[in-house]
């Protein structure tokens, strides 16, 4: 029998070779010939379940570790798209920047929603709708104004 507060070498390594992402569930199961009965006592077991839990938030911190070290990069092509001569492209990428933020501010550092509500600045966000009608004006306004610049 396993000790009390600790997940045996069979568990622990069915638990790698799921997050290893190399093999489905199924698969996973199969390998290690775990049958469905005895993985759902697994689960249902607070140990193995922890542990479980603690490999999927280390692979949530990995992922918001790498979306956070390529953010820089994303946001400035996404401003670099708001000048693409294609024009639903040019407003999709001003819709992303103006969302951006509003999005990010909703969640902790850890990736889950915060717990204290945003401040007024963060719940007032522009509906897509509204979003496009005021790109659509500023996209006038700045062709207006190349076109006074051109003439004599």
């Amino acid at each position: 029998m396993k000790k009390a507060g600790k997940v045996s070498k069979k568990q622990l390594a069915v638990i790698d070779e799921l997050f290893s992402g190399e093999l489905d569930e199924q698969a996973v199961l199969d390998k290690y010939n775990v049958g469905r009965p005895l993985y759902y006592r697994w689960l249902a077991d607070d140990v193995f379940a922890e542990q479980f839990d603690r490999r999927i938030a280390a692979a949530y911190r990995q992922s918001a570790a790498l979306i956070a070290r390529y953010a820089t990069l994303a946001a400035a092509k996404l401003v670099q798209l708001t000048e693409s001569s294609n024009p639903e492209t040019a407003r999709k990428a001003c819709l992303d920047i103006i969302t951006l933020d509003s999005r990010r501010s909703m969640l902790d550092t850890r990736g889950k929603p915060a717990d204290e509500k945003p401040d007024e600045h963060h719940l007032q966000t522009l509906s897509p709708e509204t979003a496009s009608k005021i790109l659509e004006v500023l996209a006038q306004e700045a062709n207006t104004t190349d076109n006074d610049e051109t003439q004599p």
